[in-house]
C-alpha cells in the first residue's frame, strides 16, 4: 500500500515547527516538492524564495531527479525525501556543497551502525524531534494509523564540527 516514490505531503505544522527554530540565509531548494506542501509554507508564511523540483511533480514545481543533479540550485535544502533513500539524499546534498540541509524523517533514522558512523563524520548539527507526532497523509488522504510513527527534522550545516544535539519541537 505504499505510494510510488513515497508521496507523503508534509503537514504545514511540520514545516512551521522547523522554520520557527532554524534560520536559513538565502534561497531554499525543495527537491522533493510533491504538491508544494513545504514550499508553500516557506514562501507564504516565511517570505523565503523556494526553488521547487521533484522527480514526479504533482502540479507544482519543475521535474528534476535530485539524485542525478550535478549543481546546487540554492544554498539551503529543506525537504521530506522518500524515507528509504533519506541518507542518499543527505549525502548527495552535502556533496553538492549545500550550506544547510534539513530533512524530515523517521526518528529511527538515528539507528544503525553504518549510518551512525556516517552521521558522526558528517556536519550533522541537530535532530528536532516532534513532541506530538505528526499525522502524515498518503497521496493527500489521512492514513488510518497516522500519528503512529515518530518523526524529526535532521539538520546538517556546512562546517559544523561539534557534537549534534537533540531538541524537541
Amino acid at each position: 500500500g505504499r505510494p510510488e516514490n513515497d508521496f507523503y505531503p508534509t503537514p504545514p505544522i511540520g514545516t512551521m515547527a522547523l522554520m520557527d527554530v532554524e534560520g536559513f540565509v538565502g534561497d531554499i531548494w525543495e527537491p522533493a516538492c510533491g504538491d508544494g506542501a513545504i514550499s508553500n509554507v516557506i514562501q507564504l508564511e516565511y517570505g523565503k524564495r523556494v526553488i521547487s523540483t521533484d522527480l514526479e511533480p504533482r502540479n507544482f514545481g519543475t521535474q528534476l531527479n535530485f539524485l542525478l543533479s550535478d549543481s546546487l540550485l540554492a544554498p539551503n535544502i529543506v525537504t521530506n525525501p522518500p524515507f528509504k533513500i533519506m541518507q542518499e539524499f543527505a549525502q548527495h546534498a552535502l556533496g553538492l556543497g549545500c550550506v544547510k540541509l534539513a530533512l524530515l524523517g523517521k526518528l529511527a533514522f538515528l539507528e544503525g551502525q553504518e549510518r551512525t558512523s556516517w552521521l558522526e563524520e558528517s556536519p550533522f548539527k541537530c535532530a528536532y524531534v516532534f513532541r506530538k507526532r505528526l499525522s502524515l497523509y498518503r497521496n493527500g488522504e489521512k492514513m488510518k494509523n497516522s500519528g503512529m510513527i515518530a518523526f524529526a527534522w535532521y539538520v546538517w550545516e556546512k562546517g559544523h564540527t561539534a557534537e549534534p544535539v537533540i531538541k524537541w519541537i
